[in-house]
């Protein structure tokens, strides 16, 4: 892929904050996009954000991506035009996801992508779906965003591979700033208190973690477990975040659903942290 010119021509600069969210849409495919009332919700949960990561994205055809980009970027009060680029069909055997991200393209470009190969040596196929790697860049400073979706009953393994990650595409690309978001399946029988030692991301002080172990990112009032996490690398990124920013969002409270009619939405909550941003604004 060539890498995207990322050209700010307007006049003069003013602070403000940008967003970044993960979202796992649970099995989003052609049934789940034929709800108006279901694809109303999530275009406002995804407009919400200047980035936006989906995961369990499950249609061959491309149709959902498509159809969800023409709601988003038709909404009368839509002022930035969203763009999106998405990873080809991930997993073994027969059940395939992709990643996608969906991102403010006046707001932020796309420098390069990477589709990590897990073929190290005596440590191959780690990953049920390997990262998507996406370097982006704003007007104050470029990160890279790993997602991951892991298999919750290799959680453990997969997160700590995370790390192999880093180091592969730190050696490509001579970068600081680091994301680590997903669906880490990071908490409760997955990953209990005793294996977070076996995680070098977490062990490693030089990694925030935002999203902390008490947030419940799931949606059944019965369950109550971070699975879905954010993890940060680089001083000056970790500085940007905006204190109390990094949350679940709760979006069966913000719009007024039962649970059951959240559940038809994602039986997981995105999370997201806000970081400090300077934007070029038009006089």
């Amino acid at each position: 892929m060539k890498l995207v010119v990322f050209l700010f021509t307007l006049c003069f600069t003013s602070a403000a904050t940008f967003r970044i969210c993960s979202f796992n849409i649970q099995s989003f495919g052609e049934a789940k996009c034929a709800k108006p009332e279901v694809m109303n919700v999530i275009v406002k949960v995804v407009s919400r954000c200047d980035i936006m990561l989906l995961m369990e994205i499950k249609c061959n055809t491309g149709k959902v991506i498509k159809t969800l980009m023409e709601k988003l970027n038709s909404q009368p009060e839509t002022k930035d035009e969203f763009s999106f680029i998405i990873s080809n069909r991930l997993g073994r055997k027969t059940y395939k996801e992709q990643y996608a991200f969906i991102y403010r393209k006046q707001l932020v470009a796309v420098k390069d992508i990477y589709q990590y190969l897990d073929h190290q040596d005596g440590d191959a196929d780690a990953f049920s779906r390997e990262p998507f790697v996406v370097w982006f860049q704003t007007y104050k400073r470029d990160f890279v965003i790993i997602p991951q979706h892991t298999t919750p009953e290799a959680a453990v393994r997969e997160i700590d591979e995370l790390y192999d990650v880093y180091l592969d595409v730190k050696q490509k690309w001579k970068t600081e700033n680091f994301i680590f978001m997903g669906d880490f399946n990071a908490a409760c029988r997955y990953v209990s208190k005793k294996k977070w030692k076996n995680i070098r991301l977490r062990t490693n002080q030089e990694f925030a973690w935002l999203i902390e172990d008490n947030i419940d990112t799931t949606v059944k009032s019965s369950t109550k477990c971070a699975y879905d996490r954010i993890v940060l690398h680089g001083t000056k990124l970790i500085n940007s975040v905006v204190p109390g920013s990094a949350t679940a969002f709760d979006f069966m409270t913000a719009y007024g659903l039962t649970e059951a009619q959240a559940l038809e939405i994602s039986d997981h909550y995105p999370v997201e942290f806000q970081m400090t941003e300077m934007r070029k604004m038009k006089v």
